[in-house]
Protein backbone atom coordinates (compact mmCIF):
# COMPACT_ATOMS: atom_id res chain seq x y z
CA UNK A 1 0.00 0.00 0.00
CA UNK A 2 1.38 3.18 -0.77
CA UNK A 3 1.19 6.10 1.97
CA UNK A 4 -1.27 8.66 1.31
CA UNK A 5 -2.07 12.18 2.58
CA UNK A 6 -3.12 11.89 6.37
CA UNK A 7 -1.11 9.07 7.06
CA UNK A 8 1.50 8.75 10.04
CA UNK A 9 4.71 8.10 8.25
CA UNK A 10 6.46 4.36 9.28
CA UNK A 11 8.52 3.96 12.25
CA UNK A 12 12.16 2.53 10.39
CA UNK A 13 15.91 3.55 11.02
CA UNK A 14 18.02 5.60 8.85
CA UNK A 15 21.24 6.55 8.80
CA UNK A 16 21.55 9.98 8.74
CA UNK A 17 25.22 11.61 7.65
CA UNK A 18 26.54 13.58 10.37
CA UNK A 19 30.04 15.88 10.94
CA UNK A 20 31.06 12.60 13.28
CA UNK A 21 29.70 9.81 10.72
CA UNK A 22 26.67 7.95 10.13
CA UNK A 23 24.60 8.28 12.93
CA UNK A 24 21.24 6.10 13.04
CA UNK A 25 17.73 8.21 13.93
CA UNK A 26 14.23 6.29 14.13
CA UNK A 27 11.86 8.08 11.78
CA UNK A 28 8.60 7.99 14.17
CA UNK A 29 11.91 10.31 16.57
CA UNK A 30 12.93 12.27 13.31
CA UNK A 31 10.08 13.57 12.13
CA UNK A 32 7.97 13.93 15.60
CA UNK A 33 7.33 17.49 16.18
CA UNK A 34 8.10 19.12 13.59
CA UNK A 35 7.64 20.35 9.69
CA UNK A 36 9.87 18.77 7.27
CA UNK A 37 10.54 19.45 3.59
CA UNK A 38 11.23 15.20 2.86
CA UNK A 39 12.22 14.63 -0.88
CA UNK A 40 13.61 11.27 -2.23
CA UNK A 41 15.83 10.24 -4.82
CA UNK A 42 16.23 7.07 -7.23
CA UNK A 43 19.94 7.39 -6.40
CA UNK A 44 22.86 9.78 -5.41
CA UNK A 45 25.14 11.23 -8.25
CA UNK A 46 22.73 10.49 -10.54
CA UNK A 47 21.82 12.99 -13.50
CA UNK A 48 18.50 14.35 -12.75
CA UNK A 49 19.06 13.94 -8.66
CA UNK A 50 22.63 15.71 -9.03
CA UNK A 51 22.02 18.07 -11.94
CA UNK A 52 18.09 19.15 -10.83
CA UNK A 53 16.99 17.74 -7.65
CA UNK A 54 19.14 18.25 -4.79
CA UNK A 55 20.08 21.77 -6.04
CA UNK A 56 16.54 22.42 -6.03
CA UNK A 57 16.22 21.85 -2.41
CA UNK A 58 19.70 23.84 -1.52
CA UNK A 59 19.02 26.89 -3.77
CA UNK A 60 15.09 26.83 -2.21
CA UNK A 61 16.53 25.83 1.64
CA UNK A 62 16.03 29.98 2.53
CA UNK A 63 12.45 30.17 1.06
CA UNK A 64 10.93 26.83 2.31
CA UNK A 65 12.26 28.11 5.75
CA UNK A 66 10.57 31.64 5.73
CA UNK A 67 7.15 29.03 4.93
CA UNK A 68 7.62 27.10 8.17
CA UNK A 69 9.58 24.23 7.20
CA UNK A 70 11.91 23.32 10.31
CA UNK A 71 14.29 20.97 8.52
CA UNK A 72 14.71 19.94 4.95
CA UNK A 73 15.39 16.11 4.04
CA UNK A 74 16.80 13.98 1.45
CA UNK A 75 16.30 10.53 1.24
CA UNK A 76 17.87 7.39 -0.99
CA UNK A 77 18.40 3.89 -1.11
CA UNK A 78 21.98 4.65 -1.00
CA UNK A 79 24.43 4.07 1.78
CA UNK A 80 25.40 6.81 4.61
CA UNK A 81 28.83 6.60 3.37
CA UNK A 82 27.35 7.38 -0.22
CA UNK A 83 24.89 10.55 1.21
CA UNK A 84 27.62 11.70 2.90
CA UNK A 85 30.33 12.29 0.02
CA UNK A 86 27.12 13.30 -1.86
CA UNK A 87 25.71 16.10 0.64
CA UNK A 88 29.30 17.11 0.67
CA UNK A 89 29.91 17.52 -3.15
CA UNK A 90 26.41 18.93 -4.21
CA UNK A 91 24.08 19.38 -0.94
CA UNK A 92 24.56 21.90 2.45
CA UNK A 93 24.55 22.44 5.63
CA UNK A 94 20.60 23.12 4.90
CA UNK A 95 19.83 19.40 3.48
CA UNK A 96 19.81 16.80 6.01
CA UNK A 97 20.97 13.19 3.86
CA UNK A 98 18.95 10.49 5.33
CA UNK A 99 20.57 7.30 3.82
CA UNK A 100 18.04 4.23 3.45
CA UNK A 101 20.73 1.55 2.65
CA UNK A 102 18.54 -1.67 2.76
CA UNK A 103 15.03 0.13 1.07
CA UNK A 104 12.98 -0.47 4.23
CA UNK A 105 12.11 3.61 4.32
CA UNK A 106 11.20 3.13 0.70
CA UNK A 107 9.42 -0.34 1.45
CA UNK A 108 7.23 0.76 4.10
CA UNK A 109 5.95 4.31 2.59
CA UNK A 110 5.19 1.65 -0.75
CA UNK A 111 7.20 4.29 -3.30
CA UNK A 112 9.98 1.96 -4.58
CA UNK A 113 10.92 1.53 -8.26
CA UNK A 114 12.77 -1.47 -9.94
CA UNK A 115 15.65 0.18 -11.58
CA UNK A 116 17.73 -3.00 -12.28
CA UNK A 117 17.50 -2.63 -16.32
CA UNK A 118 20.24 0.43 -15.56
CA UNK A 119 21.99 -2.06 -12.64
CA UNK A 120 20.37 -0.15 -10.12
CA UNK A 121 18.01 -2.99 -8.18
CA UNK A 122 14.97 -1.75 -5.76
CA UNK A 123 15.35 1.86 -4.94
CA UNK A 124 13.10 4.50 -3.89
CA UNK A 125 10.88 6.19 -6.65
CA UNK A 126 10.85 10.08 -7.00
CA UNK A 127 8.42 12.41 -4.69
CA UNK A 128 8.17 15.06 -1.98
CA UNK A 129 6.26 15.19 0.46
CA UNK A 130 5.69 17.78 3.71
CA UNK A 131 5.80 15.96 6.73
CA UNK A 132 4.11 18.02 9.36
CA UNK A 133 4.41 15.72 13.46
CA UNK A 134 4.81 12.79 11.35
CA UNK A 135 1.81 13.00 9.20
CA UNK A 136 1.91 13.03 5.97
CA UNK A 137 0.70 16.96 4.91
CA UNK A 138 1.32 16.94 0.89
CA UNK A 139 2.54 14.28 -1.39
CA UNK A 140 4.27 15.04 -4.54
CA UNK A 141 4.54 12.04 -6.88
CA UNK A 142 6.54 11.40 -10.16
CA UNK A 143 5.17 9.12 -13.00
CA UNK A 144 8.11 7.11 -14.84
CA UNK A 145 11.25 8.65 -15.06
CA UNK A 146 9.89 12.95 -14.78
CA UNK A 147 10.76 15.41 -12.81
CA UNK A 148 7.95 18.03 -12.56
CA UNK A 149 6.20 17.52 -8.82
CA UNK A 150 8.61 16.59 -6.72
CA UNK A 151 10.45 20.13 -6.93
CA UNK A 152 11.34 22.62 -4.28
CA UNK A 153 9.68 25.18 -6.41
CA UNK A 154 6.52 23.33 -6.71
CA UNK A 155 6.48 22.21 -2.81
CA UNK A 156 7.01 26.29 -2.20
CA UNK A 157 3.66 26.70 -4.16
CA UNK A 158 1.76 24.27 -1.84
CA UNK A 159 3.17 25.82 1.30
Amino acid sequence: MTISVGDKLPDVTLIKSAADGPEKVQSGEYFAGRKVALFSVPGAFTPTCSAKHLPGFVDKAAALKAKGVDEIACTAVNDPFVMSAWGARDGSTDVTMLADGNGEFAKALGLTMDGSGFGLGLRGSRWSMVVNDGKVEQLNLEEGGAFEVSSAEHMLGQL
